[in-house]
C-alpha cells in the first residue's frame, strides 16, 4: 500500500482567474485531479486526499472556491453564479498547463464539479461526486421549492438566502458556530432521532444554532482542524460563502438550456447513509441510469454523515484511487 506523502510536500500558489485570484494547494505529479470543497469549508477539507492521490500517481489540486479562504471575494451575489464558478475551474486547469482534468467535488463542490463536467466535457474527462448526487438543471424555481419545505419551520437554504441574516448568527462566534454545524451533520454527533432537525429554523426569530448538538467535536475534527476553518472565516466573513445559496435562482435561469441534460463522462458517486443529502435526494440517485449514463460505481457508506471525505478518509481514498485507476487513458 502506498504511504501518503507528508504534508510538507503541499505546494500553495495563486493563479489569475475570473474570480480575480484563486488559491490552490497541490501535491504530486501525474494526471490532474481537481478537488472542489463545499460549505462551510476550504481546500483544507481535502487534506486527507491530497497525499493519498499524490502517492497513487496523480497531480492532486484542491482550491479555495471564490468567496473562501485566500481566493478573491467579488462583491455582489451575481458574482457567485454557477457559470462563474465553472469558469474559475476552467481557468485553473488551463493555468496549470493541463489539457484535461478529473474533477471531484463535495457538497456544493459536487454541484460545481457536475456543472463543470456538463458544460465542458472536452476539459473535464470524468467527475466524482461526494455526498450530493447529480440532478440535471430544470424543474421549478429553487426559491419556490425551498419556501414550501418545512411547514411551520423554515428550511436552512431559505434562511441562508436572506442577505445578512445568517451572518448575524454566525459571525459573533464563528468557531463555536462551525463546531456546532459540523457536529450536527456528523455521524457520531448528530442529533438523535426525534430531536429537532438542525436543517430547519423556527420561523419566529429562530437560529440554526438553537438546534446544534452541545458538547464534543466529531471524531474527524480536531481542535487544530477547527482552528484552521474558523481562522479563515473569521478573517473573510461568511458572505462570500453564503452568496452561493443566494445565486441559486440565477443559476436556474442560466442553466435552463441544459434542462434534463445527462453527464456522459465516467462518473462516481459516494454518499453517507446518515446524510440528509443522500436520503432527501434518493430520487436523484435512482435516476442515475438516465442522468449519469457513464456511472462507474455508486457507494453509500453505512454509518457515515455528511463530511464524507473527512469522516471516512481511508474508504474514500480507496474508492477514489480505484475509480481513477479504472478510467480510460
Amino acid at each position: 500500500m502506498h504511504q501518503p506523502a507528508p504534508s510538507a510536500d503541499l505546494r500553495h500558489r495563486t493563479i489569475e482567474a475570473p474570480a480575480g485570484r484563486l488559491h490552490l494547494v497541490e501535491q504530486g505529479a501525474g494526471p490532474l485531479v481537481l478537488l472542489v470543497h463545499g460549505f462551510p469549508e476550504s481546500w483544507y477539507s481535502w487534506r486527507r486526499q491530497l497525499p493519498a492521490l499524490a502517492a497513487a500517481g496523480y497531480r492532486a489540486v484542491a482550491l479555495d472556491v471564490r468567496g473562501y479562504g485566500r481566493s478573491s471575494k467579488p462583491v455582489g451575489t451575481d458574482a457567485y453564479r454557477m457559470l462563474d464558478l465553472v469558469a474559475d475551474n476552467v481557468a485553473l486547469v488551463r493555468a496549470l498547463g493541463e489539457e484535461t482534468a478529473v474533477v471531484v467535488g463535495h457538497d456544493w463542490g459536487a454541484n460545481i464539479a457536475a456543472t463543470s463536467a456538463l458544460l465542458h466535457p472536452e476539459l473535464f474527462r470524468a467527475v466524482g461526486l461526494l455526498s450530493v448526487p447529480y440532478a440535471p438543471p430544470g424543474g421549478p424555481r429553487p426559491t419556490d421549492v425551498f419556501a414550501r419545505m418545512g411547514g411551520d419551520q423554515e428550511f436552512y437554504v431559505s434562511y441562508f438566502q436572506e442577505s445578512g441574516r445568517a451572518e448575524a448568527e454566525v459571525e459573533p462566534d464563528v468557531r463555536g458556530w462551525l463546531a456546532g454545524f459540523y457536529a450536527a451533520m456528523s455521524a457520531d454527533t448528530m442529533p438523535a432521532d426525534g430531536a429537532p432537525d438542525p436543517h430547519f429554523v423556527a420561523r419566529a426569530g429562530g437560529r440554526l444554532c438553537d438546534r446544534f448538538p452541545d458538547g464534543r467535536l466529531p471524531a474527524w475534527l480536531t481542535e487544530d482542524d477547527l482552528d484552521v476553518y474558523a481562522g479563515e472565516f473569521e478573517r473573510t466573513g461568511m458572505t462570500g460563502a453564503l452568496n452561493r445559496y443566494r445565486a441559486m435562482d440565477r443559476d436556474w435561469e442560466d442553466l435552463a438550456p441544459y434542462a434534463g441534460a445527462p453527464i456522459e463522462q465516467p462518473s462516481l458517486f459516494v454518499g453517507g447513509a446518515l446524510d440528509a443529502s443522500t436520503t432527501w435526494l434518493a430520487e436523484a440517485i435512482d435516476a442515475f441510469p438516465t442522468t449519469l449514463p457513464g456511472l462507474t460505481a455508486a457507494h453509500v457508506l453505512d454509518g457515515c454523515g455528511h463530511w464524507i471525505q473527512q469522516e471516512r478518509p481511508d474508504e474514500v481514498n480507496h474508492l477514489l484511487t480505484s475509480w481513477l485507476a479504472s478510467l480510460p487513458g
